[in-house]
């Protein structure tokens, strides 16, 4: 297991060197990712900005996540921390020049990642869905497409899943960082 600071300042540095925005969806995290990520100095050149949904409802009215979605399945879903990771690109976009063709206009960008945590921290079940404590979903989304990925933490207490949920979610926009990098290589040879 790699110690979460050290992943987050490896974030911030790719991040910053391909010049890649992030923003993320939490739940059962409430912030600790966000912080996580600012803790590391230069993070506000990759950083654009954090939801903390919490509740059900403002997944859907702040993130975008379909709300029929969210009453067949509960929160603590792959699909809901998918449309988490989309939504957190949206809703963290940040003012950006124009095209070429109107290059004083300003547009909001999303940023180029999106992260997203949802899940059961405990000690009890979701009581929504049931799923039990230590059922977790990540999501992530850019360019390449948005995914979701399961993260088992059963048998943790509420602190350690939490945590747990935030070492993993770094793990997977480092992942994301490292993909797109290899994109940029093969898409421009002569930039190696």
């Amino acid at each position: 297991m790699h110690d979460p600071g050290a992943v987050a300042a490896e974030v911030v540095a790719r991040a910053s060197t391909l010049g890649v925005r992030i923003a993320a969806a939490e739940s059962l995290t409430g912030g600790l990712l966000a912080a996580a990520i600012v803790s590391v100095p230069g993070a506000s050149r990759v950083f654009s900005g954090a939801v903390v949904a919490y509740d059900t409802e403002l997944k859907a009215s702040l993130l975008g996540v379909d709300a029929q979605l969210l009453l067949d399945r509960g929160p603590v879903d792959g699909a809901v921390a998918r449309q988490m990771a989309d939504g957190a690109r949206e809703a963290c976009a940040v003012a950006g020049r124009g095209s070429a063709g109107d290059p004083g206009a300003s547009r909001h960008v999303p940023a180029d990642i999106g992260v997203a945590t949802t899940g059961v921290a405990g000690p009890a079940p979701d009581p929504q869905s049931g799923q039990p404590a230590g059922t977790v979903w990540l999501g992530i989304s850019s360019i390449l497409g948005s995914r979701a990925v399961a993260l088992a933490c059963a048998g943790e207490d509420r602190e350690a899943i939490r945590m747990e949920s935030v070492r993993a979610a770094l793990e997977l926009v480092l992942a994301e960082l490292k993909a797109l990098e290899a994109t940029q290589t093969q898409s421009f040879p002569g930039n190696r």
